[in-house]
């Protein structure tokens, strides 16, 4: 699957990304890794099919594994690797890990059922192989240049969409109809799908979180909360704002104030070599300030990537530091039941340039904006 100029990755992105994976194979002592999980083999290997496999060694070389309805799409995107037409994906990687001579490997056993898993031990009987734990998703936290220019894509169709839905008319359509149409905006800019099922809630149905559009007709004086996004060559995009429709009363600038000064004291602390676990504490730290803290009940950020939710999560109990070139959302919320609330959110970049920082990639202003 093609993207944008500059999003999609080539042969020698690939080979970088394995050679990357088998120095972790290597620093672990292991031989090699079966990949299973589908986004790490894309990862890898650049297939984008249901059904694929690789076999993975330390040295950055392997063989890609997939079935007949695959043989001239793996032609097209899988690259640089010897291509094993199969329906067995299991017992063809247990004959090269056998062949390869080599007894020390991982498998990703949290993506394995029990049965394939219990298969392919018994396949290699001379062979110690071990669980990968998320070796492959670690090394997806760090973004290449491909990387980085598909979320890039991605964040600007998602933000051109909601600006030009912005511009209205609103209020009178269901909440259903006005998230199609956001969607269909994005999809009209090129991306080449919906990163996920749009949440927009207008009223009190903005104090649920994950709330799904319905028939509710927007009307003046609503919050519209809109969490949305594009993906482009697999990547996708996050972004939240909430809006007024009309005139916004006093509680509504209160609670946007107190997310939107929350958002941004999370955001600023999201640079190379600070504890994850900062910006939780700075983030949570203004809703408490600002006496809203009982009312934010979800999680602050997560990585997003091939995934929309992918390591690194922002948590208190995170004990790992930010890298440069991790892509992470920013995510606080104010949520009153019956009443109505916010979230902002944004897609942010960690950087490496002094001074380090972060860069919005959904770069949407984030004030109280009214529309008529």
């Amino acid at each position: 699957m093609t993207g944008p100029l500059g999003t999609t990755p080539g042969t020698d992105d690939l080979a970088r990304r394995r050679r990357r994976v088998g120095a972790a194979l290597s620093e672990a002592g292991r031989d090699g890794l079966v990949v299973t999980t589908l986004v790490n083999v894309r990862y890898l290997t650049g297939f984008t099919g249901s059904n694929g496999a690789l076999v993975l060694h330390a040295d950055g070389s392997g063989v890609f594994l997939t079935d007949g309805r695959y043989r001239d799409q793996a032609a097209q995107e899988v690259p640089g690797l010897e291509h094993v037409i199969t329906r067995d994906l299991v017992g063809v990687a247990a004959e090269r890990i056998t062949a390869s001579g080599q007894t020390s490997w991982a498998a990703e056993t949290h993506a394995l059922s029990v049965d394939a898993h219990a298969r392919l031990v018994e396949a290699v009987p001379a062979v110690t192989l071990v669980p990968a734990g998320r070796l492959v998703e670690d090394a997806r936290t760090i973004k290449d240049d491909t990387e980085v220019a598909a979320l890039r894509e991605a964040c600007r169709i998602s933000t051109a969409a909601l600006e030009g839905l912005w511009a209205g008319p609103l209020v009178g359509r269901t909440e259903r109809d006005v998230a199609r149409d956001l969607e269909w905006r994005m999809l009209e800019l090129g991306a080449e799908a919906v990163a996920f099922e749009t949440i927009l809630a207008s009223g009190p149905n903005t104090a649920v979180p994950h709330h799904h559009p319905t028939d509710r007709v927007l009307q003046p004086g609503d919050l519209l909360k809109t969490d949305f996004g594009a993906r482009v060559s697999g990547y996708h995009a996050d972004c939240t704002r909430t809006v007024v429709l009309g005139t916004a009363d006093a509680w509504q600038r209160e609670v946007h104030a107190a997310v939107r000064a929350s958002q941004a004291a999370g955001v600023d602390v999201l640079r190379e070599g600070r504890p994850v676990a900062e910006s939780d504490t700075v983030a949570r730290g203004v809703l408490a300030d600002a006496g809203w803290l009982e009312h934010f009940t979800t999680g602050l950020g997560h990585g997003v990537g091939l995934e929309i939710h992918e390591d690194p999560f922002i948590a208190a109990s995170h004990a790992g530091t930010l890298a440069s070139r991790t892509t992470l959302t920013m995510e606080p919320g104010i949520y009153v039941p019956g009443r109505g609330g916010v979230r902002i959110e944004d897609t942010v970049l960690v950087t490496s340039a002094d001074p380090g920082t972060p860069e919005v990639l959904t770069d949407l202003t984030t004030e109280l904006l009214e529309i008529a």
